[in-house]
């Protein structure tokens, strides 16, 4: 009976012995892997990627898509417009009148006033300046665009081209008139390039996105 519980101590001492050297060895495994790799972080080279959590905000997250296009108050007239002018107690200086190609239109009494680039605010108080200018003393002059150029509508639609502008029309509005989305559109973004802008922006399609007479939207493929 003594034999037997010395030898259950025995291997009570031998496997506590087996322990301990495990737990040294997962110990000696843990602090050789840190001594390892700390010289490898620290000598990357030049150039290398810089470590997301060292990034600042603003370069960590890349640019959003804006997600809203210009408003119609800021809205400039350009060729095919047409504008209703009225002058109060002057019929004959009343009437609808074309932006020409050239950019004018041709005014009674007046002749030729250029129009593209201006708002309507911007011609009323140029049609004012002239006639005031030996015609009338004080004209009261109103104006409204009654038709507006057409915009123009490109890539995965079903009827690519050309189309006349609605007031208060969306992208959505001007995807339905093209015909709807082809299967290949990449239908959550489109790009926009507004008549009195050089470069197209990318914007993200939502049902109040607005377009302007003269934009050009153009619909990517997906790659997916």
């Amino acid at each position: 009976m003594t034999w037997r519980r010395r030898a259950d101590t025995t291997k009570i001492h031998i496997t506590m012995k087996a322990m301990h050297y495990r737990s040294f060895l997962c110990l000696f495994m843990l602090i050789a892997a840190a001594l390892w790799f700390a010289p490898t972080r620290a000598a990357s080279p030049a150039g290398a990627e810089t470590p997301i959590h060292a990034m600042s905000p603003t370069a960590a997250m890349p640019a959003a898509p804006a997600t809203s296009s210009t408003s119609m108050d800021q809205y400039t007239l350009g060729p095919d417009d047409k504008v209703k002018i009225t002058v109060f107690g002057e019929e004959s200086l009343s009437g609808e009148f074309l932006v020409s190609g050239n950019g004018n239109i041709s005014y009674p009494l007046i002749g030729d006033v250029h129009a593209a680039g201006l708002t309507v605010g911007q011609l009323v108080d140029a049609i004012k300046q002239k006639l005031r200018n030996g015609y009338l003393r004080n004209p009261d002059i109103s104006a409204e665009v009654t038709t507006f150029r057409p915009f123009y509508i490109l890539g995965e639609v079903m009827r690519p081209g050309q189309y006349p502008y609605s007031n208060g029309m969306t992208v959505l509005s001007a995807v339905a008139t093209a015909g709807g989305f082809t299967y290949r559109a990449k239908t959550g973004e489109v790009y926009i390039k507004h008549a009195n802008q050089s470069k197209e922006k990318e914007y993200d399609v939502t049902d109040d996105l607005k377009i302007l007479p003269g934009d050009t939207i153009r619909v990517k493929e997906r790659w997916f």
